[in-house]
């Protein structure tokens, strides 16, 4: 792999992650209702386990509810049943045609845990990121091995790579201090 090679690849692996803990995060309830909480719940649908958003359309009629209206009428059943299973914290209300899911506000010892969640979604991000950095810092060092890259080449993509990691960690510490603000504030 030539330098550009290896930052392209570095690049688009942390943006991956940074997009996998923008998607954790908007699972996180805040004490607003938002489609991000139930979105990614898996419902087995005919033996698979599908996404609910893929299922239903999902509303927000009003600040503390969200509305779901399954596709199949026959579905609502297990839509209700992956809702309790899941960690969404919520009691749907079927008339077997739609669902109602009231958000509860927040307790201060409830908020507490979801900062906690956001931090420990945080670190698995920043550890992706530094595994990421890793995996390309071994591919400039084979690449100087194998004599396809010059040894001050490699330590200019090394230095690529270590800025790359900062900005990159700095959008998850970002995202995660927006939404411990977003989860305190409510």
């Amino acid at each position: 792999m030539d330098q550009d090679e290896i930052l392209l690849d570095a690049e688009d692996r942390m943006e991956k992650a940074v997009k996998i803990f923008h998607d954790q995060l908007q699972g996180l309830r805040t004490g607003r209702a938002t489609p991000g909480l139930v979105d990614s719940i898996r419902v087995d649908y005919y033996g698979s386990p599908t996404p609910l958003k893929q299922l239903a359309t999902i509303s927000i009629p009003e600040p503390q509810q969200i509305v779901i209206r399954p596709f199949d009428a026959s579905a609502v059943s297990e839509i209700v049943k992956a809702i309790q299973s899941s960690d969404a914290g919520m009691a749907p209300n079927s008339d077997g045609r739609l669902i109602r899911l009231n958000v509860p506000p927040l307790s201060g010892e409830r908020r507490r845990e979801l900062v906690t969640r956001v931090n420990k979604f945080a670190e698995e991000a920043r550890v992706a990121i530094r595994n990421i950095r890793r995996d390309a810092n071994k591919h400039a060092d084979q690449a100087e091995k194998d004599k396809t890259m010059s040894e001050d080449e490699r330590d200019a993509t090394k230095t690529s790579i270590q800025d790359l990691t900062k900005n990159y960690e700095g959008k998850v510490n970002e995202q995660a201090s927006a939404k411990e603000q977003e989860i305190l504030d409510e």
